[in-house]
């Protein structure tokens, strides 16, 4: 059974950081593509950094520079490290999995977490 589980998300004022983590059960997150997307109050979901099998990773420009996408093997755990937040950041927060990544579509999503910047 498949299973993302996020966390770390939260309020924090412009220029902080936060940590964004989703634990992964049912696969090994190395074999995967994994990603996290967001998505603001009437707006549409957005990728923001994208991460494949072989440690090569793709971020959103408007990212690029300020966040940090990773996986923790040892913790079977994706991971986000948000530096200098920007208030265009606040949105909900959502990890998504696939083992082979055809046209764009992830097979399995997290429940999502809060991340507020003011």
């Amino acid at each position: 059974h498949v299973q993302l589980v996020e966390s770390g998300g939260g309020s924090v004022q412009a220029g902080g950081s936060l940590r964004l983590a989703c634990a992964a059960y049912g696969f090994v997150v190395d074999d995967y593509v994994m990603a996290w997307f967001r998505q603001a109050p009437g707006k549409e979901r957005e990728a923001v950094a994208e991460i494949n099998g072989y440690g090569q990773f793709n971020y959103a420009n408007s990212v690029k520079g300020r966040f940090t996408v990773s996986k923790g093997s040892a913790q079977n755990t994706l991971f986000l490290q948000m530096n200098n937040l920007k208030p265009e950041d606040t949105a909900m927060y959502f990890c998504a999995a696939v083992q082979v990544l055809i046209g764009g579509e992830y097979q399995y999503w997290g429940q999502g977490t809060q991340v507020t910047v003011s």
